[in-house]
């Protein structure tokens, strides 16, 4: 049996826009249902509290939090003990005695540098000079003050003083997401870069450590989960709290981020990673396949193809096949696909192709979804930009394949999810600036506009309001 994405067929549809957010609404309720594929869990075991089914992950991450808000480190041991395996020795531990350890020592990360794989970080290097360049290049700076006539109003840009990196981890890791987090940090001026991760057998990837070392990142944590996000924002007798927790991260994650918002600020409340491809019959069927499995290998993950073309949908499905069907006549590369299995049930469960009428009612399928990753591959690209209102990246023509933007061009990839790029930005160095009015008024400039503040005032009632303003200008101070 060959091959086949769902299909959903709009070209009749009258209103886009909510045929499309209701879909989207039953995909994420499948997504959140279906926590795990046929290949195993979908998200790294140090990640994912025991039976999350029930109760619901919103319980789950309260009682967490609430845990650790209470019994701070002896919380924070159980709880990584229980996800994650016992603690390694050594360090800064809670007791400030030994072990367990929550802390990686320094020593540990410098000698985890000093071993590092030369050939890797040669690599890594690399995607930080391209990273660091972007951030640099965006970073917004402050415009002259607008001047009145001895009035002065501007604006200034400062940076957040501690920020909490959360990097997915346990039985994988991802030096991808300390790059994305921390670069964008470090070139707003932050001065206090705190990282947390969850330890497999106790003890860090020694890649993440040896990054770490190398960014300059001596605060280190092997917490994972919930309780990391937690200890982050409260703070604990090991942890000091954050200002600002960032980074991507599994359900359980993502909702502890949401409930410690306002305790701390937060980059954005990021679901499972998702695709949307824009391409019309100018694409190769066989490089939308690749990356329609290339968001797959996330899984859970949703990858939408949309599409006026039918000839294009039936190609890329027999593409899809001949990767990952057994006997569909397989391609020369199909051994290189370490995780198909994986890939093919996420594709079948979360894989669905939208035939729409023309580019333009693709393009209103698009910000519909908001999507966090839209792939135009078209014969007119600049038309479809010029249509494209919601995305969390945008990747323009045959030749920009999403791994680009996970690990080498510059933008972070710490992106928002679930349509949530109609309001939220994707992680940047901004992210990390927070904007402080600037006034300055003179005697004479107050004198001018003095009585209409003090109308304006005492129209609402606020006659303290209006005294501040009146006084000065009357030169009257009590005891005068």
């Amino acid at each position: 049996m060959s091959f086949s994405l769902q299909t959903i067929d709009v070209r009749g549809a009258k209103d886009v826009n909510a045929s499309m957010r209701r879909w989207q609404r039953q995909l994420q309720a499948s997504i959140a249902a279906g926590g795990t594929s046929a290949a195993g869990p979908a998200a790294p075991e140090g990640e994912r509290p025991a039976q999350p089914e029930t109760p619901s992950v919103e319980r789950i991450v309260r009682d967490i939090l609430a845990r650790v808000r209470s019994e701070g480190d002896t919380a924070l041991i159980e709880l990584t003990t229980r996800f994650d395996g016992p603690l390694s020795s050594g360090g800064a531990s809670a007791s400030g005695h030994g072990a367990p350890s929550l802390r990686v020592a320094e020593a540990e990360l410098e000698a985890a540098y000093n071993a590092r794989d030369r050939a890797l970080f040669g690599v890594l290097e690399s995607a930080e000079r391209n990273i660091r360049a972007y951030q640099q290049h965006i970073k917004v700076r402050a415009p002259a003050p607008l001047e009145l006539g001895g009035r002065r109003c501007g604006v200034r840009y400062t940076p957040i003083d501690r920020v909490g990196l959360y990097v997915p981890g346990g039985r994988a890791f991802y030096p991808s997401s300390l790059l994305m987090t921390a670069i964008p940090a470090q070139e707003a001026g932050v001065r206090e870069l705190v990282l947390t991760s969850p330890a497999s057998g106790g003890r860090l990837h020694k890649t993440l450590m040896a990054l770490a070392w190398h960014l300059g990142i001596r605060e280190v944590y092997r917490v994972g989960g919930a309780q990391a996000v937690g200890a982050l924002a409260f703070g604990t007798d090991a942890i000091a709290p954050v200002d600002m927790v960032v980074g991507p991260g599994n359900a359980f994650v993502a909702e502890a981020k949401r409930q410690v918002l306002g305790v701390v600020g937060i980059d954005a409340i990021a679901g499972p990673s998702e695709v949307l491809i824009i391409a019309d019959g100018s694409a190769d069927p066989e490089h939308v396949a690749l990356d329609l499995m290339s968001q797959a290998e996330h899984d859970p993950g949703s990858a939408v193809l949309v599409s006026p073309d039918a000839t294009l949908l039936d190609n890329v499905n027999a593409a899809l096949g001949r990767w990952l069907e057994p006997g569909s006549g397989e391609t020369s590369h199909r051994s290189e696909l370490t995780r198909r299995d994986a890939v093919a049930q996420c594709l079948k469960r979360f894989g669905v192709a939208i035939h729409v009428q023309d580019l333009q009612q693709a393009c209103a399928c698009a910000n519909a979804l908001a999507p966090e990753h839209l792939q135009l591959m078209t014969a007119d690209n600049p038309a479809c930009l010029d249509q494209i209102r919601h995305a969390g990246a945008l990747f323009v023509g045959a030749h920009t394949p999403v791994a680009l933007g996970d690990y080498w061009a510059g933008p972070s990839h710490v992106l928002p999810t679930a349509g949530t790029a109609r309001f939220f930005s994707p992680l940047s160095v901004n992210t990390f600036l927070k904007a402080t009015s600037l006034i300055e008024y003179s005697a004479e400039a107050l004198a001018q506009d003095g009585a209409s503040i003090a109308t304006f005032a005492e129209h609402e009632g606020l006659t303290a309001h209006a005294l501040s303003v009146d006084l000065r200008i009357r030169g009257k101070t009590r005891g005068r």
